[in-house]
């Protein structure tokens, strides 16, 4: 088996109310109480941008407007604490196990 793996990041171009435009790369996703949740962090195509960042992650939600799905930020305080929370969580688990293979 190869050592080499390809790794394709799954990316949005979203598109702000003032019609600015912002690449995001997913990652992850999350169903919860039938409302779907995405985890995105900014798309930096220069690696030293990518490290300059802080590291901080935007999570949007599908809402349907017009019969047509979009992603929408959330308003509810308790709501973003809430799935913040989880994909925190998650993020962890996939960090402290992924330390704990190279150990």
């Amino acid at each position: 088996m190869s050592d080499n793996l390809d790794f394709t990041p799954d990316i949005f171009t979203l598109t702000d109310e003032e019609g600015n435009e912002q690449i995001f790369e997913i990652l992850d996703t999350l169903e919860l109480e039938d409302e779907y949740y995405y985890a995105l962090t900014p798309f930096f195509e220069n690696p030293e941008d990518m490290l300059a960042d802080s590291g901080e992650f935007v999570i949007l939600k599908t809402v349907t407007v017009d019969g047509e799905d979009m992603l929408s930020s959330l308003d509810d305080e308790d709501e973003l604490d809430r799935v913040g929370a989880i994909f925190l969580e998650k993020f962890e688990k996939i960090f402290n196990d992924d330390f704990d293979e190279e150990e």
